[in-house]
């Protein structure tokens, strides 16, 4: 998943984002509001995590500036802010959960999964096709009951192919989820990666649609 970060303090952002792409995240980062402005001009997000003191404004004018558009993008808040009444405020805004810092980075990943799972309509994080079973949220993987390591890029294309089970995911929306802005695409990762899933998964799991991308098969 494609992770837009805004927060303005280099340790935590720093933490966060490196403990994200660990996650198998693609994580761009902004340290302020016009700069989370841009990159939500030129790319999809499927998370953002919000710092509500930013340099140039308030992360809850931001929030509410998304939902006026109908920018139903997931937000997760985090913020120093400990109050009650700053949780209502930011939940009244419009952000999915809220996290007050220090937080445990663990913690925060399975914030992330949750919230994630609410908006693709997966009340379980287990899901099931034939002999594959996957929990996204534990990062557990099966086939035929035999336990399958994956790396974190493993996951993150993974994770694009069962956003949608069995239909068509564009090769540009695998990049999405495997890079963010300022790292360098390689022209043949996602073909890597994919070569990679189907000596682990089964070379008939996952199938090529020449000229346009890739589908999981949900038998």
């Amino acid at each position: 998943m494609r992770i837009l970060l805004v927060e303005d303090d280099r340790a935590i952002g720093g933490a966060v984002r490196d403990h994200m792409a660990a996650d198998g995240h693609a994580v761009d980062w902004a340290r302020a509001l016009s700069e989370a402005a841009d990159f939500a001009g030129v790319a999809t997000y499927g998370l953002v995590l919000l710092d509500l003191q930013l340099p140039d404004g308030s992360g809850i004018g931001y929030l509410q500036a998304m939902r006026r558009r109908s920018d139903a993008t997931p937000v997760i808040v985090l913020t120093a802010r400990d109050q009650i009444s700053d949780r209502i405020e930011g939940l009244n805004a419009g952000a999915d959960d809220y996290l007050v810092k220090p937080f445990d980075l663990g913690e925060l990943s399975a914030r992330v999964y949750a919230v994630a799972r609410r908006y693709e309509q997966r009340p379980s994080p287990m899901s099931v096709y034939g002999g594959l079973q996957v929990n996204l949220a534990e990062r557990r993987i099966s086939v035929d009951g035999a336990q399958l390591e994956l790396t974190s890029r493993e996951w993150a294309v993974l994770e694009r192919l069962l956003q949608r089970p069995g239909a068509v995911v564009a090769k540009s929306l695998f990049e999405d989820a495997l890079y963010a802005f300022g790292a360098e695409v390689e022209s043949n990762a996602v073909e890597v990666y994919v070569s990679r899933l189907r000596k682990k998964l089964g070379a008939a799991r996952i199938e090529t649609v020449r000229g346009v991308g890739y589908k999981i098969s949900t038998q």
